[in-house]
C-alpha cells in the first residue's frame, strides 16, 4: 500500500448520468488524461442479471447530457462533431454506431426528446453576421448582467433558436427565434415546450428566474410562477398523466439564502402549490466535492401522479424524503450509511439507480431500495486504485460555538500517526455550500503529506434548516468567524498529537474570503493560502458577475453605504496580518475577480508580509474542481510547497 499524491488525480474515476432500460443500465465513466490535459467520458453499459460490462464505441468524446428515448430505441447524448461544434448524437439501444443527428454550424447547448422519441427540440445560436475587422472592435453594453463567470462577456448579439428536428428524415424546423437566451427544458405532448429564463416582466435589479410555457401554435409564452414578483425556480419534470408539473424554487423571503422548496403546478387550472412550506430542511444537493464532474446531480422523481420523490441536504449527507400531493404524509427514508448521492435515475417506484460518494470511495454506481433504504452496490470504477493505496479515514464531531449553536465538522488525521503534526483548517466557499460525506482529492493529498485536516460547517452554509443559513446575512466575518475559531480550539483539544505551532489556514472563494480575514485578525497559523478570494468589497460590487446581488442580498449594503463595505473587507486590516500568506488566482475568474487577489497581495506586500502571487490562465472560477488538469495539479503543489516551507 501506497501513500496517495497529486498525480492520482489521473487515476480516479467516477460515473454518472446514470440510466436504466429494461435489461440494462447505462452511465458516463469519467476518467482525466494526463497525456492530453483534458476529461474523458466513456458510454458504459452493465447487463442487470450477468452484470457484464460493455464499452460503447462512438465518434469523438462524449461532452454529456446522456438521455434515454421516451420509446427506449436510442440513447443521446452531445459530442462534438466534424466542424468541432457540439451535436446531438443518438445511438441505437440494441447496439449499433452513433451518429450525429444534427449538423448544426454552432454548438447545441441543450437538447430534450419529443413524448414520441420520434424527433429532437434544441437550443443553439446565431452570432451577429457581421464581417471579421482587422481592427480591434469596443465593447458597447446598456446591461446589468454583461458577464458570467466561465462563459467571459456577454457582448454578442446573436440570435437564440429552438430548433426541432425529426429523426428519421432529419427534416429541421425553428420554433422560436430571440435575442433573449432560454434554456430548453421540457418538450411536451402537444410539441409546445417549457423554457427557463429571466423573467422578462421584472426589471435586472431583480434576481431569479422562472419557468416558461411556450405554445408553438399560438406562438405565446406565460410564466408558471407570475404570481412571485421575486424569487428564482427551475423545472423538475412533468407526471406521468402529463397533468401538472413539479419546480424547485423559492420566493426570496431570505433573499440569496432562502431554502429551495417543491411546487405542483397545474396545467388546467394554473395553481401554483408550494409543496413543502413547513419543511425546514434545503432541498437538493449542496455537498461540495472536487472529483464530481460528470454529475447531473440528484433530482427529484414522480413515483406516481399523486407521489414524488426527493433528495435533501441534512447534516452533511443526502436523504431521500417521499411526499404525497395532498401533503397529508411526508416520510424521509433512512439508509445503512451517510452517503453523498451524486447522481440519480429511477428504476420503478421501489428502486432507485444512483451514483454515490463518501470519504473513502470516489463514485459508485449502486441500487438504493426506496423501501429498506439498503443500498446495493453495482459498479466501482476505482476498485483496482483503491487497493493499491492508503486514506484517511474521516472523522465526524459537533461542538458548541457561539449562541450555544452545534456545530458539524470532520477531521481527517494523516495518513502515518504522527504524535506531532501539523494541520490545516480548509474553510469551503458558498457560503451556501456544506462539507459533507463525499470524497476530496485534495484533501486526501494533503492527509497524506502527514497533514491533519479540518472540515468545519460554520453557520451559513447549508444542511442545517433556515436559520442556521440566512443567520450570515448582513454579517460576515463575525460569528462564522467565531465558528472557525472555536473549531479549532476544539479540535486542539480533542487531538493533542496536534503540533499547535504548525496551524495553517486555506479556502476559496467564501474560503478565500474567511482566509483573508483571519490572517487579518489573529495569528494563530502559521501560514495561510487564499484562492479564488475576496478583499474588497466595494470594488467586488463593481467587478463580479454576482456583484451587485451578493453584496446587497448577503451584506445587505450597497455603495452608498462604502464605509461599512470596507470595514467588512479583508483589505482593511491587510496591514495587521504577520502571517506568510499564498495567493493563488484564475485570470479569468469573473465571480471573485482577478483584481481581488491582486489587492490582497499588493497589501501584504506593503505590510512586509512573506507572500507570492500565482495567476492561473484559461481558468475561470472553478478551477480546483473542473479547470485544466495540470494547473489543478500545479496549484496543489504549490499548496504543499508553501505549507512545508512555513
Amino acid at each position: 500500500m501506497r501513500k496517495m499524491q497529486g498525480v492520482d488525480l489521473f487515476n480516479l474515476k467516477t460515473i454518472g448520468q446514470p440510466i436504466d432500460t429494461k435489461t440494462h443500465f447505462f452511465f458516463l465513466e469519467t476518467s482525466i488524461s494526463q497525456e492530453e490535459n483534458s476529461y474523458k467520458n466513456e458510454l458504459i453499459s452493465i447487463h442487470k442479471k450477468t452484470r457484464e460490462r460493455t464499452l460503447w464505441g462512438i465518434e469523438g468524446t462524449i461532452s454529456g447530457q446522456l438521455k434515454l428515448a421516451p420509446n427506449q430505441k436510442w440513447l443521446s447524448f452531445l459530442s462534438k462533431g466534424a466542424n468541432n461544434k457540439q451535436q446531438i448524437y443518438i445511438m441505437p439501444i440494441s447496439g449499433g454506431r452513433a451518429y450525429a443527428v444534427t449538423k448544426e454550424t454552432e454548438s447545441i447547448s441543450h437538447y430534450q426528446w419529443s413524448s414520441t422519441g420520434m424527433s429532437l427540440y434544441f437550443e443553439t445560436e446565431v452570432p451577429e453576421n457581421k464581417e471579421k475587422s482587422k481592427f480591434a472592435e469596443a465593447y458597447v453594453t446598456d446591461k446589468l448582467g454583461y458577464q458570467t463567470d466561465g462563459s467571459g462577456l456577454k457582448i454578442k448579439n446573436s440570435q437564440y433558436l429552438i430548433k426541432k428536428i425529426d429523426v428519421a428524415s432529419e427534416h429541421t424546423s425553428i420554433l422560436l427565434e430571440s435575442s433573449h437566451k432560454r434554456r430548453l427544458v421540457y418538450a411536451a405532448a402537444d410539441e409546445s415546450f417549457f423554457l427557463l429564463a429571466d423573467d422578462l416582466s421584472r426589471d435586472e435589479w431583480t434576481y431569479g428566474k422562472t419557468v416558461y410555457y411556450y405554445d408553438v401554435r399560438e406562438q405565446e409564452q406565460r410564466s408558471l410562477t407570475s404570481e412571485y414578483s421575486k424569487g428564482s425556480f427551475s423545472f423538475v419534470g412533468v407526471s406521468p398523466d402529463g397533468s401538472k408539473c413539479l419546480l424547485v424554487g423559492n420566493d426570496f423571503r431570505y433573499s440569496f439564502v432562502t431554502q429551495s422548496n417543491l411546487y405542483v403546478y397545474y396545467f388546467a387550472t394554473g395553481e401554483l402549490v408550494c409543496l413543502t412550506d413547513d419543511f425546514d430542511e434545503e432541498i437538493g444537493d449542496a455537498i461540495i466535492s472536487d472529483t464530481q464532474q460528470a454529475n447531473r446531480g440528484v433530482d427529484c422523481h414522480w413515483l406516481s401522479d399523486e407521489e414524488i420523490l426527493f433528495p435533501v441536504t441534512q447534516k452533511g449527507k443526502i436523504v431521500w424524503f417521499k411526499q404525497n400531493l395532498t401533503m397529508e404524509s411526508r416520510t424521509g427514508m433512512a439508509c445503512s450509511g451517510s452517503y453523498h448521492f451524486t447522481d440519480s435515475a429511477l428504476i420503478d417506484d421501489e428502486h432507485l439507480l444512483v451514483g454515490y460518494s463518501t470519504p473513502s470511495q470516489p463514485s459508485v454506481l449502486a441500487e438504493l431500495s426506496l423501501d429498506t433504504g439498503k443500498v446495493t452496490d453495482i459498479y466501482n470504477p476505482n476498485t483496482k486504485w483503491l487497493a493499491d493505496v492508503t486514506l484517511s479515514e474521516s472523522q465526524e464531531f459537533w461542538f458548541k460555538s457561539v449562541d450555544d449553536w452545534q456545530i458539524q465538522g470532520w477531521y481527517l488525521p494523516p495518513v502515518e500517526a504522527d504524535e506531532n503534526h501539523p494541520a490545516i483548517l480548509y474553510i469551503h466557499g458558498g457560503p451556501q455550500v456544506c462539507y459533507g460525506e463525499s470524497f476530496f482529492h485534495e484533501m486526501q493529498v494533503h492527509a497524506a503529506n502527514g497533514y491533519g485536516v479540518i472540515l468545519l460547517n460554520p453557520r451559513g452554509g447549508e444542511g442545517y434548516g433556515q436559520e442556521f443559513v440566512s443567520s450570515i446575512l448582513g454579517d460576515y466575518g463575525n460569528k462564522d468567524y467565531q465558528d472557525l475559531m472555536n473549531g479549532m480550539d476544539y479540535i486542539l483539544a480533542e487531538h493533542p498529537e496536534i503540533d499547535m505551532s504548525r496551524i495553517y489556514a486555506a479556502g476559496g472563494s467564501y474560503g478565500g474570503f474567511m482566509t483573508n480575514w483571519i490572517v487579518g485578525h489573529t495569528n494563530r497559523f502559521r501560514a495561510a493560502v487564499t484562492q479564488r478570494s475576496i478583499s474588497n468589497w466595494v470594488s467586488f460590487y463593481g467587478t463580479s458577475d454576482v456583484g451587485p446581488f451578493f453584496v446587497e442580498f448577503q451584506l445587505k449594503r450597497d455603495l452608498s453605504d462604502v464605509e461599512d463595505l470596507w470595514k467588512m473587507s479583508p483589505l482593511a486590516y491587510v496591514h495587521h496580518v504577520k502571517t506568510p500568506t499564498l495567493v493563488l488566482h484564475s485570470e479569468e475568474d469573473l465571480r471573485c475577480p482577478l483584481e481581488q487577489g491582486q489587492q490582497f497581495y499588493i497589501g501584504l506586500k506593503k505590510a512586509g508580509v512573506p507572500t507570492k502571487l500565482v495567476m492561473y490562465p484559461e481558468s475561470s472560477h472553478g478551477l480546483s474542481r473542473a479547470g485544466l488538469p495540470n494547473l489543478r495539479i500545479h496549484r496543489l503543489m504549490e499548496i504543499a510547497k508553501w505549507f512545508e516551507t512555513h
